[in-house]
C-alpha cells in the first residue's frame, strides 16, 4: 500500500508537511465514502488512491459500494444526463423505484462514522434513511453548466440535506441551494498502475499485443464508451486527418458497471468503423474482463506511445484523462468544456476547440503531427501543469480542510 512518503520524489516537502499537519487534527477519525462503482471510471481511480492515503494518516476511512438492478442505473444514467443538460420526461422516471433502492442499501450499512461522502447522484437519497448525527458532504463530479431544471428541483430536495456541496469547476450551477460549496478538481494518482512511468520494452510489447504501427503516427481517445464523449465525433476527426496524413486512430476504453447505456454506444462505433474507408487504420481496444486489456498499464502504454491524445466531449464533469495524457507528456487536443479547459491551457500544453469543430480539432492535431518540437514543448508544459495542480496528494490536501473545518462546525 502507498503511503505519504512515496510521492517525496515527485511532489514538494511543504505540500507534505501541510497534510500531515492537517491530518494530525483528524487522527482517529472515522469517514465513510459511498459511491456506485468500484472498478470503472474517475470518481472509483480517485478513491482507490484516495482511501488508502487517509488511512495511512490515521484517518479511519472505509468505501462502500450502492448496488441495485439494471433498472436502477438506467434512472440513475438519466439522471446524469439531464443534469449535464439532455431534455428528460420526468413523469416517466420511477423515482419510487430510485429512493426505495437507496432505502434497501441504507438497512445494510451503519453511519458510525464522523464524516460521511456522498458520490454523485446513485446514493444521494441515503440521507434520508438516517438520523444525521454528523456532517454529510456531496460530492458531484458531474458538469452541472447547464443541468435540465426539472431533474435540478427534484434532486435539489436530497442535496439540501446535505451540510456540504462539492463540485469540480467555478460556474457549475447550484441555483437554489444555500448550503456550503467548495470547490475540488479531481486528481491523478502518478503512482498507480495508469500513470508510473513504462520502460519502452513494456510499451513496445503492449503496442504489438494490440496490433499498433510504430512507424505510423497514433492518435487516441481514451473515454468510456459514452455519447458524451463523442467517439463517433474522433472518427469523423480522424478521416479528414487521415486524407492528409498517414496515421492511425486509437479508440480505448470500457464499460462502466453502472452505465448500461455502454454496450448500445459500443456497438455504434463499431458499425461506424466499419463504414470508413480508412478501417484498417482505425482500432477499436475494449477493456472488461474477457477482452483485449483489462488492465491500468495498457492504458498507460498506449496514452504514452501516442503523439497526440484527443478528448472530443459535448460535456465533461472533469475528465481525468486529459490529465493522465498530460502528465505522460502527450499533447492533448479537447473540446473546450467542463473541466478540461482547467487541464488543458490552449496554445501551451494542447489545443480547446467547440466540440463540433470537426475542422478545428483536425487542424490543431495535424499541427502537432507535423511538428514534433512542439508536442516535446507541449509535453514538458502540461507535466508541469498536472503536478502544480492535478495530483492526488493536492486533492487530499483540500478533503483534510474541509474536514477540520466541518469538525469546527460541527
Amino acid at each position: 500500500m502507498k503511503v505519504l512518503e512515496d510521492y517525496e520524489n515527485i511532489i514538494n516537502n511543504r505540500l507534505i508537511n501541510q497534510i500531515k499537519a492537517r491530518a494530525k487534527k483528524l487522527d482517529g477519525k472515522k469517514v465513510l465514502h459511498i459511491n456506485s462503482n468500484n472498478k470503472d471510471g474517475g470518481v472509483a481511480e480517485i478513491l482507490h488512491s484516495l482511501v488508502p492515503l487517509m488511512n495511512n494518516l490515521n484517518i479511519d476511512t472505509e468505501w462502500k459500494v450502492i448496488g441495485g438492478p439494471e433498472n436502477f442505473f438506467m434512472i440513475t444514467k438519466k439522471f446524469h444526463n439531464s443534469l449535464q443538460g439532455e431534455e428528460i420526461d420526468m413523469s416517466k422516471i420511477n423515482k419510487k423505484l430510485y429512493v426505495k433502492n437507496n432505502q434497501d442499501f441504507s438497512t445494510t450499512i451503519e453511519v458510525d462514522y464522523d464524516y460521511v461522502i456522498v458520490h454523485d447522484p446513485q446514493p444521494l437519497p441515503l440521507i434520508k434513511f438516517f438520523k444525521k448525527e454528523q456532517p454529510w458532504i456531496w460530492r458531484c463530479h458531474v458538469d452541472l453548466s447547464n443541468p435540465n431544471k426539472q431533474v435540478w428541483s427534484y434532486l435539489k430536495g436530497f442535496i439540501k440535506e446535505y451540510n456540504c456541496m462539492i463540485i469540480s469547476k467555478k460556474g457549475y450551477k447550484t441555483d437554489g441551494i444555500k448550503l456550503a460549496k467548495r470547490i475540488f478538481y479531481p486528481a491523478i494518482d502518478p503512482l498507480s498502475e495508469k500513470n508510473k512511468e513504462l520502460p519502452e520494452k513494456k510499451v513496445n510489447a503492449y503496442l504489438k499485443k494490440f496490433g499498433v504501427e510504430k512507424n505510423k503516427p497514433i492518435i487516441t481517445q481514451v473515454s468510456r464508451f459514452d455519447k458524451w464523449k463523442d467517439p463517433l465525433g474522433v472518427i469523423k476527426v480522424f478521416e479528414k486527418i487521415r486524407e492528409k496524413e498517414k496515421c492511425q486512430l486509437i479508440l480505448m476504453g470500457s464499460f462502466a458497471t453502472d452505465d448500461p447505456e455502454a454496450v448500445k454506444i459500443y456497438e455504434e462505433v463499431k458499425k461506424r468503423v466499419k463504414k470508413s474507408r480508412h478501417e484498417k487504420d482505425i482500432k477499436i481496444i475494449r477493456g472488461g474482463k474477457n477482452v483485449m486489456y483489462d488492465n491500468d498499464l495498457a492504458v498507460n502504454a498506449i496514452q504514452s506511445a501516442s503523439d497526440v491524445i484527443i478528448q472530443k466531449s459535448l460535456k465533461e464533469g472533469f475528465g481525468l484523462i486529459v490529465s493522465e495524457a498530460l502528465y505522460k507528456k502527450t499533447p492533448v487536443v479537447a473540446s473546450d468544456v467542463g473541466g478540461i479547459s482547467l487541464q488543458v491551457v490552449n496554445g501551451v500544453n494542447g489545443f480547446l476547440h467547440e466540440p463540433n469543430d470537426i475542422n478545428g480539432f483536425s487542424k490543431s492535431v495535424m499541427k502537432l503531427l507535423k511538428n514534433e518540437k512542439l508536442r516535446r514543448e507541449f509535453g514538458k508544459k502540461g507535466k508541469e501543469h498536472i503536478i502544480e495542480n492535478f495530483l492526488i496528494t493536492r486533492l487530499l490536501l483540500n478533503y483534510l480542510d474541509l474536514l477540520n473545518s466541518l469538525t469546527k462546525v460541527n
